[in-house]
């Protein structure tokens, strides 16, 4: 690791711990509310995106002269902080188009996964498997054209398991980087 990147997350650990316990708030609070509607989550997402491009635009301007590639961690960050926005001038168009962008793409992987496997059905050993996740990745995305709803909550879900994960993670980073000399 480049000293500069070592030494502006030595002196930043504490904004690593912050967005860690922020993540893992989020993912906690997502799974235990689930009966609020989906606009709620769509708002506790947007406090995360904004937390999250505050750090990161915050980290990026500051140790600027530190680090070469400065520039990609705030584009980051401006980026978060948009989409956070978004989610709380628009949280159910928000939550409708991200909800209908996922099951279009889970449909056509799961389409492409079935040709695949069938063409190369000679070629290789366990193509059903491969059918198999195709078919569920197609039915998947139907379910979530005609029911967006559970649709909307299934990809919350999972987008709160994500944030307890990466917050973790980001807690085990800002516990180490907290450890490490400033060279």
């Amino acid at each position: 690791m480049e000293a500069s990147i070592r030494d502006a997350l030595k002196r930043g650990w504490w904004l690593l711990a912050l967005a860690g316990v922020v993540a893992i708030l989020f993912g906690v609070i997502a799974f235990a509310w689930p009966a609020p509607t989906v606009l709620v989550l769509m708002v506790l997402f947007g406090c995360l995106a904004l937390v999250y491009g505050a750090f990161a635009t915050f980290g990026s301007l500051t140790n600027r002269v530190a680090y070469e590639h400065w520039w990609l961690t705030l584009l980051g960050g401006l980026a978060s902080i948009a989409v956070g926005i978004l989610a709380f001038v628009w949280p159910g168009l928000t939550a409708l188009v991200l909800l209908y962008l996922i099951a279009a793409w889970a449909v056509v992987l799961g389409i492409l996964g079935i040709v695949i496997a069938v063409r190369l059905r000679k070629q290789i050993k366990g193509e059903l498997i491969l059918i198999l996740c195709g078919i569920i990745s197609v039915l998947f995305g139907l379910v979530a054209f005609i029911w967006p709803v559970a649709g909307a909550l299934t990809i919350l879900w999972l987008i709160a398991l994500y944030a307890i994960f990466m917050g973790v993670l980001l807690l085990a980073l800002a516990y180490r980087a907290r450890s490490w000399s400033i060279t």
